[in-house]
């Protein structure tokens, strides 16, 4: 039975308004340390989960399972919970199940020899990793993932969409004997467009030896490589661009959309068709996902919004096919197409030309948010941290550690890379719901550092 029959199956035991959203996902991961395959996982699950709509309020329930008791336990238990909260509290304000809106465009996200999850595909990936590795004498540390995933929509409301996507994804971490490490990842649609060899080669490229340099706390010039930029512009995505936040009066945004927020360099948008991300035709309620300028020329236009947040907002406000699923939906939609246009830089190397004396950073670890409305992180830098002087990068720096504004450091950036990295972070602890950011390198001048990292 394909999920969008099963969906339509379920749907008929809904005493009430209801969505029903039936997810069939499979996927592998290979993991690996010292150069050698630690664990290997196959996944072959599916979800019915039912939305169950009554008086303002909802309500969730789930099954694995496709018996007509099984169906039918799990779409009463949702009504019922949707029935107690309107009981409880009175009539809410979630203004029901969302219409059709029309089919949106074809995506091209999903890839058939992917789908097919070969483990020869996992195998021949690691070789070549390790292969490298060797060549370097350092061990390697990672892991390799893909995934396809089919997911059927329908509702009482007149929803009746699928879709199906792909995606892969390998992160290395290269170590040599003294403890020095690099990263580097890769991921695409195609686990066939993810060259492990050169993944891990640039990896072991930021293996540098030579005892790090240490920088004290203060401010300076920082070159970030895309995985650093994808890491915060990730966060900014829900501090900033949420709807149910900024409904509510606590988003990044509130009272300064149509103001400048980032250097006139900077072009954000939430992009699902974009040709380098993972595209997705639909959100989690059925919805065309639209595109969005987010920050055009470093003014803020707009935020994202659900069925829900968009009710909040009021002012015509509506969604914009940002809904998350359910183990996502921590507060309310989030842009998860993020896209920063790049600049005119060949490479990493003329961003750090201009700098007398800074930092240059792989990527970032361990990010908290310190005051949401300010966009202010904390985190430390990991696995290639160098300093540049005189221009050029020149040694390897011990980690330090950060808190800084995103969007201050948006609106510090003086230069970006012409080329664009799909940057994604593939550690799934629910379903499997893949996500990436689409940026460039680029060029700040201020990086507010507060401390190093323990030796």
């Amino acid at each position: 039975m394909t999920p969008r029959e099963l969906a339509h199956r379920a749907l008929g035991f809904a005493p009430g308004a209801a969505q029903v959203t039936v997810a069939h996902e499979r996927w592998m991961v290979s993991r690996f340390a010292r150069s050698r395959p630690t664990q290997a996982t196959d996944v072959d699950d599916r979800v019915v989960e039912f939305l169950a709509w009554h008086d303002g309020h909802t309500g969730r329930a789930q099954t694995n399972g496709s018996r007509d008791d099984e169906l039918r336990d799990a779409a009463l238990r949702a009504h019922a919970a949707a029935v107690a909260a309107a009981a409880a509290s009175g009539r809410g304000d979630h203004p029901g199940l969302p219409a059709p809106a029309g089919a949106p465009p074809a995506h091209a996200g999903f890839d058939a020899e992917t789908a097919e999850l070969e483990p020869l595909l996992a195998g021949a990936a690691l070789r070549r990793v390790f292969a490298v590795a060797a060549e370097r004498d350092l061990e390697a540390f990672g892991i390799w993932t893909a995934g396809a995933v089919t997911t059927a929509i329908v509702s009482t409301a007149g929803i009746d969409t699928v879709d199906a996507v792909t995606d892969a994804h390998l992160k290395v971490i290269c170590r040599d004997a003294r403890g020095r490490t690099g990263f580097a990842s890769g991921t695409a649609v195609a686990a066939a467009d993810v060259d492990a060899r050169a993944v891990a080669d640039h990896a072991a490229a930021k293996v540098v030896a030579g005892e790090p340099a240490e920088l004290e706390p203060g401010t300076y010039p920082v070159v970030l490589e895309a995985p650093a930029v994808g890491a915060l512009l990730a966060y900014l995505g829900g501090l900033a661009f949420g709807g149910l936040p900024y409904a509510e009066g606590r988003g990044a945004l509130n009272d300064r959309l149509g103001t400048r927020v980032a250097a006139p360099s900077i072009n954000l948008s939430d992009s699902p068709r974009f040709a380098r991300t993972l595209p997705r035709a639909y959100d989690a309620e059925g919805l065309p996902k639209q595109p969005l300028p987010l920050i055009q020329d470093g003014v803020a236009h707009r935020v994202v919004h659900d069925t829900h947040s968009a009710a909040r907002a009021g002012d015509g406000a509506r969604s914009t096919g940002s809904a998350l699923p359910s183990d996502l939906d921590y507060d309310g939609p989030e842009p998860k197409n993020l896209v920063l246009i790049g600049g005119g830089a060949a490479d990493e190397a003329e961003l750090a030309a201009p700098i007398e004396r800074g930092i240059y950073v792989t990527r970032l670890w361990y990010l908290n948010a310190v005051r949401e409305r300010e966009t202010l992180l904390t985190g430390t830098t990991r696995d290639g941290t160098f300093l540049i002087e005189d221009g050029r990068i020149s040694r390897p720096l011990r980690d330090v550690r950060f808190t800084d504004s995103v969007l201050r450091l948006l609106d510090a950036t003086e230069a970006l890379t012409m080329r664009q990295q799909l940057v994604a972070e593939a550690e799934f602890y629910g379903r499997r719901f893949a996500t990436g950011v689409v940026c460039p390198s680029l060029r700040a001048g201020e990086f507010r550092v507060t401390g190093v990292t323990p030796a």
